[in-house]
């Protein structure tokens, strides 16, 4: 038995809604899974509301984004067990979804431009459910025009893509990356490090485990190189690390797809998370 800590639903950019997910673990016979959409609480809130689904146990979680300004890179960090009433938390939510509707707005309106077929408000039906409008939602409403073949195929590249930059990109400000371990620790959260390789954040990840500011790493993921995963799953046994593993599912919106299951964690390292959590949130969850 295992669980996979890592997946999205339509409470951020993914393609499934939230409620769809615990079976498609459950047919897998996975023991657990976190429900860790971007920037939101809606999907921690879901996971409390609904603590056993279709035989599966639901980790509340959220993948907050930050940024290395000395690399220039993103950064994801996975909260597990959040409080979603911790105002910092609130507030990184809330700033996020302002920023990043800003951008998409503007990138729809310049779309608009280029593709008179297109409308912001084909794209906004695919934010009902999180908010926020994101890229994947963009290019969904573009799909369904017959302007693309797929999410992140040449079209997207033309548009959002970072190098060349994309005719049509806007990116939102993200917080410093030790701001946001912050504002997980104030919630009282577990705080994991996402897949290292997606935005090369090894050198990162050596500086965090130095510091003692993380209490894991995502290690299996289906994007982690080899001598990534060798790397962190050594850090783990020697600073004695949480070691995740996770599919980071998007559903439909996947350049490669990275359905449930794909990458899991142990039980020992799920009752980890968990006994850490309940000693940061005073014993209860």
């Amino acid at each position: 038995m295992a669980g996979d800590l890592h997946t999205h639903s339509t409470c951020s950019d993914g393609s499934v809604p939230i409620h769809r997910l615990p079976l498609m673990a459950a047919r897998l016979g996975l023991s657990a899974l976190a429900l860790s959409d971007h920037d939101t609480i809606l999907s921690a809130q879901y996971a409390y509301d609904h603590p056993v689904q279709d035989g599966v146990r639901l980790i509340p979680a959220a993948e907050l984004t930050g940024y290395d300004f000395q690399r220039s890179h993103r950064v994801h960090i996975l909260a597990f067990w959040p409080d979603p009433d911790s105002p910092a938390l609130r507030r990184h939510c809330d700033i996020m979804r302002q920023r990043r509707n800003e951008c998409a707005l503007q990138s729809c309106r310049e779309i608009e431009a280029l593709y008179p077929q297109f409308r912001t408000e084909q794209a906004l039906e695919y934010a009902q459910d999180s908010g926020v409008l994101f890229k994947s939602g963009i290019m969904q409403a573009l799909q369904q025009l017959g302007l693309c073949d797929g999410i992140y195929t040449g079209l997207y590249h033309e548009l959002f893509g970072w190098e060349p930059r994309g005719k049509c990109l806007h990116s939102p400000a993200y917080p410093p990356v030790r701001e946001v371990l912050a504002t997980a620790r104030a919630s009282g959260a577990v705080v994991v490090f996402a897949h290292p390789t997606v935005y090369k954040s090894m050198p990162l990840v050596r500086e965090l485990v130095a510091e003692g500011a993380i209490d894991g790493i995502e290690v299996d993921h289906p994007r982690n190189s080899p001598e990534d995963r060798a790397e962190c799953a050594a850090l783990c046994a020697a600073h004695g690390l949480i070691v995740t593993g996770g599919s980071d599912f998007h559903g439909a919106n996947h350049g490669k797809p990275h359905p449930v299951g794909a990458c899991v964690t142990a039980d020992d390292q799920i009752a980890r998370v968990e006994a850490l959590a309940r000693q940061r949130r005073g014993g209860t969850l």
